[in-house]
């Protein structure tokens, strides 16, 4: 594996990790005091289900292949998680006119696109 590959997915896993801890413990109403204004447009519940897709996904990014288990299937599968729940994270907030925040969504959707890509067992070389 290359070390640009252990880097994104590294950073992917991290930030991940802490965004989903961060939903599943703490109050929507703190989520969105902290910087989270887009919780606003959802119901409690729907905050804490995001926060356990992403602490699954990060989870699925890094642990296949930390343990040389050979289920890369499940690194490519929470990558194309990430991807889409990137994707749904640019929708709202564009409605929302949140454009900064596109930004950063839009980068981590590449790179759990490049990450998804490089593990897909269909796609790979």
């Amino acid at each position: 594996m290359t070390t640009t590959l252990w880097i994104l997915q590294g950073v992917l896993a991290f930030v991940f990790l802490m965004a989903g801890i961060m939903k599943l413990m703490q109050p929507k109403e703190k989520v969105v005091a902290s910087g989270g204004a887009w919780a606003e447009d959802f119901e409690a519940n729907h905050v804490k289900l995001i926060g356990a897709i992403e602490l699954i996904c990060a989870i699925g990014i890094i642990a296949p292949p930390l343990l040389h288990r050979g289920m890369h299937y499940i690194t490519s599968t929470a990558a194309a998680g990430l991807v889409v729940l990137m994707a749904g994270a640019i929708y709202t907030h564009f409605k929302r006119k949140e454009y900064p925040f596109m930004s950063l969504n839009l980068v981590f959707l590449l790179m759990a696109f490049y990450v998804g890509y490089y593990w897909c067992p269909v796609m790979n070389h």
